[in-house]
């Protein structure tokens, strides 16, 4: 008797608790924004960087001297429509990324930061190494020895950039988090706040544009040697699958192999530290 009435009741409850838990399924899907695995990314923006002292080695049939302490800034263009003009983007500091979540926070990009190295002109220098030129080179002027020695180094001695620029080709491991919980952002799909940490590695591929004794430049890109870089961000997605996102980022350029003119036995080497402030806008989907 006691199973027989109590049996219903049972069975209802279990059909009420089956809808309950149906109805939270319709209420509350799973958010777009829950999950990273399987989802691709991009990114464009701009940069400001700027470069540690660097001693630079030039090395030739008649020369081989290095200018001690040599500085550089970059070249910003500022707010310009050339970052989404076609034929003008590389004259911009820019920096692109594309990458794939291969888990819930960690993806793998690849990326360049282009940025532009201005070594500071008609600026006195320690010079040291020798210069021998031919009489009838329009550089022998600057024939001698130098030993240590305080030296303009004018425009007509060297102008030295990359400036086509310095590019940093590289791949990235890098984990986010969602801290929007922390700011009490209840609805990620519609608004998300991450923090970004990467580290990279890779190629600088630049363009040297150098005047050497006023000398024709070998104006061709150009693999130069690699590059070291970490960073951290704060990311902004807004509707599922687009964001902005500034970053901070530093690093280590090696580049051995620089060509400075049309003479393969020519070339110059150098290496120093960067750092970057990156703004960038992109967007995170599924294919």
């Amino acid at each position: 008797m006691f199973k027989k009435i109590h049996a219903p009741i049972i069975g209802a409850l279990l059909f009420l608790l089956t809808l309950n838990s149906y109805s939270q399924d319709i209420t509350e899907p799973i958010r777009y924004t829950a999950t990273n695995k399987g989802k691709f990314f991009v990114s464009w923006g701009g940069n400001r960087a700027a470069f540690s002292k660097s001693d630079i080695t030039f090395k030739g049939e008649d020369y081989e001297f290095t200018i001690k302490d040599a500085t550089a800034k970059d070249k910003p263009k500022g707010w310009h429509i050339d970052y989404v003009n076609p034929a003008r983007i590389t004259i911009p500091q820019t920096n692109f990324k594309l990458g794939y979540f291969f888990s819930e926070k960690y993806s793998l990009a690849l990326g360049m930061d282009h940025m532009k190295y201005v070594m500071t002109r008609n600026k006195n220098r320690v010079v040291d190494g020798y210069i021998n030129l031919p009489s009838d080179d329009v550089g022998s002027v600057f024939n001698g020895v130098y030993d240590q020695q305080n030296f303009l180094v004018s425009e007509e001695f060297l102008q030295f950039e990359h400036t086509d620029g310095l590019n940093f080709v590289y791949l990235e491991l890098a984990r986010r988090d969602d801290i929007s919980s922390l700011f009490n952002i209840q609805n990620t799909d519609k608004f998300q706040i991450n923090i970004t940490e990467g580290i990279g590695a890779g190629i600088l591929y630049p363009k040297t544009n150098t005047t050497l004794f006023d000398r024709d430049r070998y104006d061709e890109f150009h693999i130069s040697g690699y590059g070291l870089s970490v960073g951290a961000g704060l990311n902004f997605t807004f509707f599922k699958h687009f964001f902005i996102q500034g970053d901070l980022k530093g690093g280590y350029i090696n580049m051995g192999n620089i060509r400075t003119t049309r003479n393969p036995s020519e070339g110059a080497s150098q290496h120093f530290f960067f750092a970057q402030s990156v703004f960038n806008l992109g967007g995170i989907f599924r294919i």
